[in-house]
């Protein structure tokens, strides 16, 4: 392999917008601070509002951070500010034993026969979304149809039934969340999470309503019991094989919070950018309704039929590479290390934008064309595993990667057997960095029937 290129020392970022613009666009949207330098550079270096920050972009840099040398990194407080006050110290933001401990319990939640019971209420799911396209002839934004199927989708899935009135209150409340949930001033400078931040009533007024709605079904479950067959119920049945123990009601709710936010934003946004990609590569397309036409004839996906549908997984591998949802990952380093050849100090904060890394052109030739061939076997085949994250890497890798691409792989197989989307003209679509990549302004789309 190539010598790695130096670092690029004193790249104080901050300067080239000026401290306040680098604020409101870290605020406002992360990918615009993205500078042309890092796409091409393997590891940048420099300071951010006084914070030794290191940018990896090199998957041999990424691998020794989030693997081989993972014990000397831990979440970044930047990340960790945004989503402890929505999920606490689930799997997403807990540390060390308490992270795995949480992880041994919840595994079973994730395994594939699990995901696999539930592929039939994914199925459902976009049934009944389908079922009221029909004789639809105005322009519809296709990522916030998304949104409430996936929302629809993990409510079922966690619950085991629709909520009704409840589950709609759900939905409202999590788009409140996420809708207020974006880093101020405070986050950048590490000031404690339990400071007030303007602007952030609502959510917690939101997180205090899901809070008693989460509390009421738990303490219905416990007392009337039972394995319903639902994520509750696992997680409700799960423990530590090695102590024995499982999880209390609070270490209960902070994992349906984590599986909430983290199993539907996510997929939904993927799925909006997918939508987006097909309808405006037709040759794409054509291909892929050649083998939902082969595989299925007709008939709605099923578990069984996904190892078969090869090019849908492919397509929406190659949405993931383009448009990762989970568009960064944060690091803070514990104590001195060497990447690279260069000294990264104790306190350090490491990012690694996947957005970016999947856009380096040292790993992806012509990286920005949308081309689901990159992930046929004989491509792939030679591919470093830490130039590709979607899901992250290492031991804390996503739990449910399994769950999110069964869905998305039955949602595509079951939408684009039925419809073939138009862009509306004038509406643009443009990927924003907030706590997820999502599209900025939604998808619109016009649709015909097949």
């Amino acid at each position: 392999m190539d010598s790695p290129l130096p670092a690029v020392e004193n790249t104080h970022i901050e300067r080239q917008f000026g401290l306040f613009e680098f604020i409101r666009r870290t605020r406002e949207d992360q990918l615009s601070i993205l500078v042309p330098d890092m796409y091409d550079r393997r590891l940048m270096s420099g300071r951010i509002l006084g914070l030794r920050w290191f940018i990896l972009n090199w998957p041999e840099y990424i691998e020794h951070v989030l693997l081989t040398n993972h014990q000397n990194y831990v979440k970044g407080r930047f990340s960790d500010a945004l989503l402890v006050p929505v999920v606490g110290q689930g799997m997403l933001t807990s540390e060390g034993d308490v992270w795995r401990r949480r992880r041994r319990i919840a595994a079973p939640a994730f395994h594939h026969r699990s995901v696999a019971g539930f592929v039939d209420t994914m199925a459902r799911s976009t049934a009944s979304m389908l079922a009221l396209w029909d004789g639809r002839n105005e322009a519809f934004d296709i990522a916030a149809e998304m949104t409430e199927l996936t929302l629809d989708v993990i409510t079922r899935t966690m619950f085991s039934a629709d909520l009704g009135g409840e589950g709609s209150r759900v939905r409202q409340l999590m788009h409140t969340v996420l809708r207020s949930n974006r880093p101020s001033m405070l986050d950048l400078i590490g000031v404690p999470a339990w400071v007030p931040r303007f602007g952030s009533r609502s959510m917690r007024r939101a997180i205090a309503e899901l809070d008693l709605i989460v509390q009421r079904i738990l303490s219905s479950r416990r007392a009337s019991g039972g394995d319903r067959g639902d994520l509750l119920s696992l997680l409700l049945a799960g423990r530590d094989e090695e102590t024995g123990d499982g999880l209390n009601d609070l270490q209960v709710r902070d994992e349906i919070m984590t599986i909430f936010l983290a199993g539907h934003e996510t997929t939904a946004n993927a799925l909006a950018f997918a939508w987006y990609l097909l309808a405006t590569h037709p040759e794409v397309e054509a291909r892929l309704h050649e083998e939902l036409r082969d595989v299925l004839g007709g008939r709605p996906p099923e578990h069984a039929d996904l190892v078969r549908l090869r090019y849908t997984r492919m397509v929406f591998e190659e949405t993931l590479r383009l448009y990762p949802p989970a568009y960064a990952i944060g690091r803070a380093a514990t104590g001195t290390d060497s990447i690279g050849g260069v000294t990264v100090p104790k306190g350090a904060a490491i990012t690694i934008y996947t957005y970016v890394l999947h856009r380096n052109p040292a790993l992806w030739p012509d990286p920005e064309r949308f081309d689901p061939e990159r992930f046929a076997p004989e491509r792939a085949a030679g591919r470093h595993r830490f130039a590709y994250l979607p899901f992250g890497g290492g031991p804390r890798i996503c739990i449910g990667q399994g769950f999110a691409m069964a869905e998305a792989m039955i949602v595509i197989a079951s939408v684009a057997q039925r419809f073939r989307f138009s862009l509306v003209p004038g509406r643009s679509v443009q990927p924003i960095g907030l706590l997820t990549l999502r599209p900025k302004d939604g998808v619109w789309v016009t649709a015909a029937k097949r």
